[in-house]
């Protein structure tokens, strides 16, 4: 009996389910928020491993594979949240004024079910068969060995959960401080560089920005801060002196409009081509992995090889049915989309070239995107650069079978069927980004993987369900940058600035007006950036490397998003490098990153959780105290707060990793 137990443990029960979907529910919320304050989400696998294990301790038949599924479907769904990159902007072009529940879950889960299937053929060639370093799914495994495998592995599993609460608790306080008014939101300084140009440099007061920033990873961190010299030492300063500013506008106003209008096209420019010649690079190995991957499975065939437990994937036959079946509910989405709209006459080609766009666009995005986990993490996989490719292509499709019936209406119908199209392709993308990364987190611990993936399709459901909800609550509180946010209580919309980018994208293509001499430029230094990278790569063995990626992002988002994420980077790395020798050192790191993933969870649910006081009060800022303080006095206490929280947590997390060694 002791023997058969490996062979077939335990990975799918109801309470992993329940868990798995309650952790979703926590995770996602965060993830929204995140990704509409500052374009960037953060990898759910590892905070959800650390919960599911310390929860999933207290029943003794419990197992690795168990708590495997746990985290799978939890990070399958905070993954999906990652379509508010495409969304928002259908509120930006006021085509919708509130998020509606069933085109919102309908894109969702298409895009997500699409996703998992899309990738099942591909996991023996990418995961199994492949030497790609998977960097999250090898993390996360870890986690999972080093938390099911002793007593010292049970008192790191408690000192990990104690690390997220820490993390979360003392990141919403400090939320808190900003929403109260006692903190400082944004410590900022501008000025002028000559008698007309301007520049300066803004850090919001984010400890949640600080925690993405320690688990991107130096080498993210340093391309950030190279991004933030371009943008706002070198760009800014040169196009604020040649374009003087109005009379009465001041440095800050001066340096924000020139950023916001010509450098942020710059930053597209460069996040278009890095994305462009990165996918470019990885077209070989993907045809390989493909070609690898059909091989294996006529081999198998024609030899009725018995497959063991952990190479039994999904059938090909089921994967290829509820691909097939999908594309009705597709179609259905998008008629229903076009239901009573100005291209109701258009319906039938706009349809069909909606469902064969997502069919044809969404393979390659969940290839790219999963190998491009596989090779960089799912976190620092560049999502963006298929949004944009994405939404380049729809509009150019869509736009092309809207020409005959062009005006005014017909072009913002255009724009807005262009958005949804890209809305469930990003969704493919983003699933597939994650599921291979799961899928190597199950190939070491040894699951089985038809049953990952169907906790995967169980996640894509539990999040899908999510979303739109806390998407409208967002929307009713504070709005979003760009949006005619006519039903918004707060006056400080959110940034979004992915959806932003992507709505003034298909607006430009179809309504004809892009900036190309913007964007031009942006790709002359994207190709410069590449140029550089692969220098530094070749030079140094692959041992450094500055992707153009991030450099690109750090140009077009605030630099109040950039600098507390280079912040983190560098101090994540510092602790590192500091603990890494001494006692202990290895699960001092372990519990740092699970600190860094608890300030993101923390800060984020307390903001989704002030937008419902927003709804439910009325008020713009219902935590505000009246107080006589200057700006300059609530930045410094911001500052000093902040320092004090992000040192004292390190020097615990030293601590507890010397603990649990001991």
């Amino acid at each position: 009996m002791s023997i058969a137990a490996p062979s077939n443990p335990k990975e799918i029960t109801l309470r992993g389910i329940i868990l798995g979907i309650l952790i979703t529910l926590v995770f996602t919320a965060a993830q929204v928020y995140l990704g509409l304050k500052v374009g960037l989400t953060f990898a759910t696998s590892i905070p959800a491993a650390v919960i599911s294990m310390a929860l999933l301790s207290a029943f003794k038949d419990a197992t690795i594979q168990e708590n495997n599924i746990v985290q799978t479907i939890a990070s399958a769904a905070g993954t999906l949240a990652s379509v508010i990159f495409v969304l928002p902007g259908l509120l930006m072009i006021g085509w919708w004024a509130h998020v509606p529940f069933w085109p919102t879950f309908g894109a969702c889960a298409v895009g997500g079910v699409l996703g998992v299937m899309y990738t099942v053929p591909l996991r023996r060639a990418l995961v199994s068969q492949s030497d790609l370093p998977y960097p999250e799914g090898v993390a996360a495994a870890e986690v999972l060995k080093v938390g099911m495998a002793s007593r010292a592995g049970a008192a790191e599993g408690k000192a990990g959960l104690r690390a997220v609460v820490w993390g979360s608790l003392t990141s919403a306080l400090f939320a808190a401080g900003a929403a109260a008014k006692v903190m400082a939101g944004e410590v900022a300084i501008y000025f002028r560089t000559s008698s007309v140009g301007a520049t300066g440099i803004g850090a919001s007061s984010s400890l949640a920005l600080i925690g993405a920033g320690h688990l991107m990873g130096i080498t993210v961190g340093i391309a950030m801060l190279a991004g933030l010299v371009i943008a706002w030492g070198i760009l800014v300063p040169l196009m604020t002196s040649l374009t003087p500013a109005a009379a009465g506008v001041d440095a800050a106003g001066h340096a924000l409009g020139i950023w916001s209008k010509q450098v942020r096209m710059m930053g597209a420019g460069v996040i278009g081509i890095a994305a462009i010649i990165t996918l470019a690079g990885l077209a070989k190995p993907i045809l390989g992995g493909l070609k690898s991957a059909m091989d294996t499975a006529r081999k198998a065939k024609l030899e009725g090889a018995v497959l063991e437990r952990t190479e039994m994937d999904m059938p090909i036959f089921i994967v290829g049915l509820v691909t097939l079946l999908s594309l009705v509910p597709a179609g259905w989405l998008l008629a229903s989309f076009l239901q009573g709209g100005p291209l109701m006459s258009l319906a039938v080609p706009l349809v069909a070239v909606g469902v064969g766009y997502i069919l044809i666009a969404g393979i390659f995005a969940a290839a790219v995107c999963g190998y491009m986990a596989g090779l960089i993490g799912s976190s620092n996989s560049p999502v963006s650069g298929i949004a944009i490719l994405t939404i380049l292509g729809a509009a150019l499709s869509v736009g092309m079978v809207g020409r005959t019936v062009m005006g005014p209406e017909v072009a913002q119908a255009l724009i807005a069927y262009a958005l949804f199209v890209t809305t469930v392709v990003l969704a493919v993308a983003v699933i597939g980004n994650d599921n291979l990364q799961d899928l190597k987190t199950g190939q070491l611990v040894n699951a089985t993987p038809w049953k990952q993936q169907v906790g995967l399709l169980i996640g894509v459901a539990a999040g899908s369900c999510v979303v739109p909800p806390v998407l409208e609550l967002l929307n009713h509180a504070n709005g979003f940058v760009g949006a005619p946010n006519l039903d918004s209580i707060s006056d400080q919309p959110l940034a979004a600035p992915q959806a932003l980018l992507i709505s003034t994208l298909a607006k430009g293509v179809i309504g004809g007006n892009l900036q190309w001499d913007l964007l031009g430029y942006g790709v002359l230094i994207g190709l410069a950036l590449v140029l550089i990278n692969f220098v530094l790569k070749s030079s140094s063995n692959g041992k450094y490397s500055l992707p153009p990626l991030g450099v690109g992002l750090a140009i077009y988002l605030p630099s109040a998003v950039i600098t507390p994420v280079v912040i983190g980077a560098i101090t994540g790395y510092l602790f590192d490098r500091a603990v890494e020798k001494k006692v202990g050192g290895e699960a001092a790191k372990r519990i740092g990153v699970l600190v860094m993933s608890g300030f993101i969870v923390g800060e984020s649910l307390f903001n989704v959780a002030l937008a419902g006081l927003i709804v439910l009060s009325g008020k713009g800022e219902p935590l505000a105290i009246a107080n006589s303080m200057s700006e300059g006095q609530t930045m410094t206490i911001a500052l000093i707060v902040g320092t004090a929280i992000v040192w004292g947590l390190y020097r615990w997390s030293a601590k507890s990793g010397q603990a649990v060694h001991g």
